[in-house]
């Protein structure tokens, strides 16, 4: 793994608590027991040191003494570590580790020398992760929880890459079966109504105003030229030409988002190279499904389902599940590592199903995730919106883009953990002051900016002779501890799959450097003084501009 100075420190940390209690022990003062995992804690107090260990309260009823007593003893075989200044036993047994200054030197040599790049890692050096999200049927406008996904997929492929994986991706184009047919229909429908026929619009088509607009283009085109056609090869023909508009709308609207797929894979594309039979064939040839009511079924309640589900229904369709199924054996035949869906909160209940299909075909059940962007309650002068994609009475993503922009909007999604509902304030999001998150953290950036635009071209490279710890308070120290954490964030938000993890830190490292700079004057009389919170400030703005870049935010350097 690449350096990271916490895990060097804690690595010596939990050497030196290891060699104590081997030692206490060698010494009788302990009884000879099998030791622990060693652990250890950040506390939450900054007046109870860097860094905290339970191991006493662990260790004291296996070797029969009060975990306090167990702690003395430990923290009286520690011998001179590099790292530690003193020692304490606080509360009902817990080791406290107050580090000495030069450890942040550390940090701050480490921050100069990767700059932006601080806190990128190795952790998930060469595994090859997909991750597919968005995946909106081409049959209409994108919604705010398609940003949402967006936002959280493509945020989660960076936190990956910056983590050493090998990326993709994915969007996968519905553009086979019901939905796009329906498509063709409504369309239809519309433009022999803008022609000037009287018609009952069918209650199951799309009715929304984007309709009207995709048969104008037609119109404009060749007017009623199409009407010369048959019915079902105009419906075909528009049909075609619908979902490719939408789709090249959508995939403008993502990029314009900042959101750039590897890869966008066409399920028509499933059904014309044989893939769905050949699926159907590779399942019955297992002894994996079973016929019944007519209807070819899969056994996905012997792999954790509820249920068994039909591939062929009884009059001979193969279901969106079958297509599914393939497509799924499709992305690991392609050689990745991991794959990761992200999809709907009306999906929720379809996780259990895809998951038995692919333990079926013998896929680890590890390498196959799915989350959920759940709904979204947009909120506008106090008031919620409603949203139908049928009806057409629904804010698009390009809509509300437009309203808040990428970034706030960006910040917004990803400030929760997906699995939770969010209520988006849309004057908040829009909102240029302390109160709105996103702002907050691009202009502690751009402060920093500042000081360096003040400081001049001398400040801008800071040298590494400078004795800046001698200069450094408790604020400074506070700040740079929060920093050499960075890293192991990193790590830890990529691991889980929660890039809110990341928004709180930045929120929180801003309103520290906010807090900061409010008290302190960087640039001052005292050129050592200055030199030693110039370069405090030059590594909170890497961490900052590191952290936006992940969340596909910007880091400005002015506002």
């Amino acid at each position: 793994m690449d350096y990271i100075v916490t895990e060097k420190v804690k690595s010596s940390l939990k050497d030196s608590l290891r060699k104590a209690v081997v030692k206490a022990m060698e010494s009788q003062q302990l009884t000879t027991v099998e030791l622990p995992e060693l652990m250890l804690e950040v506390p939450k107090d900054k007046n109870h040191g860097n860094f905290s260990s339970n191991l006493a309260l662990v260790l004291a009823k296996k070797v029969g003494k009060a975990p306090r007593d167990v702690a003395q003893i430990i923290v009286a075989n520690i011998t001179d570590d590099q790292y530690i200044e003193r020692l304490d036993v606080a509360g009902p047994g817990f080791i406290n580790f107050y580090l000495k200054r030069s450890w942040l030197r550390e940090v701050v040599d480490l921050v100069l020398a990767q700059k932006e790049q601080y806190g990128s890692n190795d952790s998930l050096l060469n595994l090859k992760i997909q991750v597919e999200f968005v995946s909106a049927n081409p049959v209409g406008p994108m919604n705010v929880v398609n940003a949402r996904a967006a936002a959280l997929g493509d945020t989660l492929g960076r936190l990956f890459s910056a983590c050493g994986a090998q990326v993709q991706r994915e969007y996968y184009v519905n553009d086979y079966g019901v939905q796009v047919e329906t498509l063709g229909r409504s369309v239809e429908a519309r433009y022999r109504e803008l022609l000037g026929e009287t018609i009952v619009f069918p209650e199951d088509c799309y009715q929304g105003e984007y309709i009207y607009d995709l048969a104008r283009q037609l119109i404009a085109a060749k007017n009623d030229e199409y009407l010369k056609l048959p019915e079902s090869e105009r419906i075909t023909l528009f049909k075609d030409f619908a979902y490719k508009q939408i789709l090249a709308s959508q995939r403008q609207d993502l990029l314009d988002y900042g959101v750039n797929y590897d890869c966008w894979f066409s399920e028509r594309s499933l059904h014309e190279s044989g893939k769905v039979t050949e699926i159907i064939n590779l399942l019955q040839e297992r002894g994996l499904t079973y016929n019944a009511e007519d209807a070819l079924w899969l056994k996905t309640t012997d792999y954790g389902d509820d249920k068994d589900r039909v591939l062929i229904t009884a009059d001979g369709r193969t279901t969106y599940f079958t297509a599914d199924i393939a497509y799924h054996l499709n992305k690991f035949e392609r050689g990745f590592d991991l794959v990761i869906d992200i999809w709907g909160p009306d999906h929720h209940g379809y996780i259990p199903r895809m998951k038995a299909a692919m333990v079926a075909l013998g896929i680890v059940p590890e390498r196959f995730e799915v989350l959920i962007a759940q709904q979204i309650n947009l909120l506008k002068d106090g008031q919620p919106f409603k949203m139908s994609k049928r009806r057409g009475n629904f804010i698009t993503m390009t809509e509300l883009l437009e309203d808040v922009g990428n970034d706030a909007a960006r910040w917004f999604f990803l400030m929760r953990s997906p699995e939770s509902h969010l209520d988006f304030d849309m004057d908040l999001a829009k909102s240029q002051n302390s109160e709105n998150p996103v702002y907050y953290v691009q202009y502690a950036h751009a402060r920093i900016c500042s000081i360096f635009s003040q400081a001049g071209a001398e400040a801008q490279n800071p040298d590494g002779n400078h004795d800046w710890q001698a200069k450094w308070d408790h604020e400074e120290e506070e700040l740079l501890e929060k920093v050499a954490h960075f890293p192991e964030l990193i790590i830890e938000v990529a691991k889980e799959r929660e890039p809110h993890r990341l928004t709180g830190y930045l929120l929180e490292l801003a309103g520290m450097f906010h807090s900061y700079y409010n008290r302190r004057r960087i640039i001052c009389d005292d050129p050592e003084l200055t030199q030693a919170r110039l370069v405090v400030a030059r590594v909170v703005g890497y961490v900052l501009l590191h952290g936006l870049n992940l969340l596909g935010i910007a880091a400005p350097e002015r506002m």
